[in-house]
């Protein structure tokens, strides 16, 4: 078989979001229409602008890491709770994200049956470890000797990689994309290159959680980029993608792990399968400021189906990046427009950041999750908070409502600052087409 020819499927998903930590959560919270935005917890400062996100910062590491214990094998989860006693707020939760995906893949106790060179750990984000970062360098100004003794490790991108790698014993290719908002696309296209073209039969594709230091959101929001003047004292309400009333995005917490797998490991294993890979395409506007492209987001699209072999009509549901912005979200929908003419208006598209925020690098990959959830399921999540629909946008985005739709193919845009573009493409699995 080519390396072109080898099928890539989903086998495995982990999540933690404000709405859940589980899948099964998660999606109920998604069609409910529940908002995980709140005011910040961890924000020190009174002086930064905007005060609401997605907090997970008084998340539970220690009872969610008592829940895996049954399912893990004990080698693994010891080594997982060992490296959760030292691993900053954002590692950690990638290491347990990564676990509860390879659970529910079905590969733990398979670990002795599979050859540990052949199992990839990638990792979509950059300067994950922010707060970690500045506040060890608070301490640095006051008292060098107070510093974490670890933390010229552990403020690596890369200690995620590592340490993932470690908990599930993996030692193929490990290493972090950083691609702005696309960065977990970015790694799954790595992802499928590395089974492809580098001999790995599984490669995990991690999107971490964005751990904001108090300079970052305050920096956006003197950027214009995200919500500060209206909603501070409404945060569920803040988060507002196609409505008039959009302001900027709202920055928020949250992690997913897809697990990827050759066709036929999956199948010899007797997997179960949530969708198959057809491809993912990246592409840049070759401008380094925050400012949307329409062409730039068409080209990749079209650039997209050209190479996984489809022609527009084929795709029927689009998991938009749709961030609440109002440029982006109109540049999103005018790209839409561009590639699919007349059969855009027989799309089924939805904002999962409506409910969730923009979990930034991780965007990507914890909303595939929820694409691949509502594929399973047959419904699809509302786009909350559109109050007034913008007269511009004039598709169906599922506004306010959950609708019964059966995914056959799902284009996931992720579109990052600095015009870096990356769009995914998922179909329903066919069993007869093997």
């Amino acid at each position: 078989m080519s390396p072109q020819q080898k099928r890539i499927v989903v086998t495995g998903m982990g999540i933690n979001t404000p709405i859940g930590d589980t899948l099964d959560d998660f999606y109920t919270n998604l069609i409910a229409g529940k908002s995980a935005i709140t005011n910040w917890k961890w924000l020190e400062n009174d002086a930064v602008y905007s005060k609401v996100g997605g907090d997970l910062s008084e998340y539970d590491s220690k009872a969610k890491l008592a829940s895996l214990k049954k399912a893990l094998v004990p080698s693994t989860y010891k080594r997982l709770r060992q490296l959760l006693k030292k691993a900053p707020f954002s590692t950690g939760i990638s290491a347990l994200v990564s676990a509860d995906a390879w659970i529910d893949a079905g590969l733990s106790g398979k670990e002795d049956t599979m050859d540990p060179t052949r199992r990839a750990t990638l990792v979509g984000g950059h300067n994950l470890n922010e707060r970690y970062f500045t506040t060890n360098y608070e301490t640095f100004l006051d008292e060098p000797d107070y510093i974490d003794s670890l933390a010229a490790l552990l403020m690596l991108d890369t200690d995620h990689a590592g340490t993932v790698s470690e908990v599930l014993g993996s030692q193929g290719a490990a290493y972090t994309m950083g691609g702005a908002c696309a960065s977990a696309n970015m790694a799954l296209r790595s992802c499928i290159d590395e089974i492809r073209h580098h001999d790995h039969d599984l490669a995990l594709c991690v999107g971490p959680v964005l751990d904001f230091s108090q300079m970052g959101p305050h920096a956006m929001a003197m950027m214009g980029a995200i919500t500060f003047q209206s909603f501070n004292d409404t945060p569920e309400l803040a988060s507002r993608p196609y409505d008039t009333r959009r302001e900027g995005f709202v920055p928020s917490h949250g992690a997913a792990c897809l697990v990827l797998e050759e066709l036929g490991h999956a199948l010899e294993r007797g997997a179960k399968i949530y969708g198959e890979v057809l491809g993912c395409t990246a592409t840049s506007d070759g401008c380094h400021l925050p400012s949307p492209s329409t062409e730039g987001q068409a080209r990749t699209i079209t650039r997209l189906l050209r190479r996984c072999g489809l022609t527009p009509d084929q795709v029927d549901f689009v998991c938009a990046h749709a961030t609440s912005t109002p440029l982006g979200d109109l540049s999103e929908v005018n790209a839409l427009k561009s590639v699919f003419g007349d059969h855009a208006y027989k799309l089924k598209v939805n904002a999962p950041k409506s409910m969730l925020g923009h979990t930034c690098w991780s965007a990507p990959a914890v909303e595939t999750v929820a694409g691949l959830l509502q594929m399973k399921h047959g419904k699809l999540h509302p786009s909350i908070n559109v109050d007034e629909l913008d007269p511009e946008i004039d598709l169906d985005v599922c506004a306010n409502e959950a609708v019964d739709h059966q995914i056959e193919i799902m284009l996931k845009n992720s579109f990052g600052f600095g015009g870096l573009n990356c769009c995914a493409l998922f179909s329903r699995f066919n069993a007869n087409s093997v």
